[in-house]
């Protein structure tokens, strides 16, 4: 099933937003995923330090999950930092190849 039939085609961002605060699989399937990329020096102090892992480029995690999420995987979650994330994070959508390959990871419906 596509990403398309799970969340339908016409997701308001709001719904969006509300599918990953329930979910918040794709926070916490691999700690190789949260890499930074193309950020600016500027974006990535903004990130708290005790978050970044600088000796791998990337978000500090506990296992495979993202240090900056809060919550519970498939229940409620959220992101610490959201308002500051990288853009690996902002480019994860709902319902694309990366948040499907995740949710089946945690059994959640797709």
């Amino acid at each position: 099933m596509s990403g398309e039939a799970l969340f339908g085609a016409d997701l308001s961002p709001d719904a969006a937003m509300l599918l990953c605060q329930s979910c918040g699989a794709c926070c916490a399937y691999s700690a190789e995923w949260p890499r930074f990329s193309l950020e600016s020096e500027e974006a990535l102090a903004l990130i708290p330090p005790a978050l970044v892992d600088d000796s791998r480029g990337r978000m500090r995690c506990e296992g495979s999950r993202c240090s900056a999420l809060k919550g519970e995987v498939g229940k409620s979650t959220a992101c610490s930092i959201y308002a500051v994330r990288p853009d690996v994070c902002r480019t994860c959508q709902p319902g694309d190849p990366e948040c499907l390959v995740a949710r089946q990871h945690y059994g959640l419906p797709i």
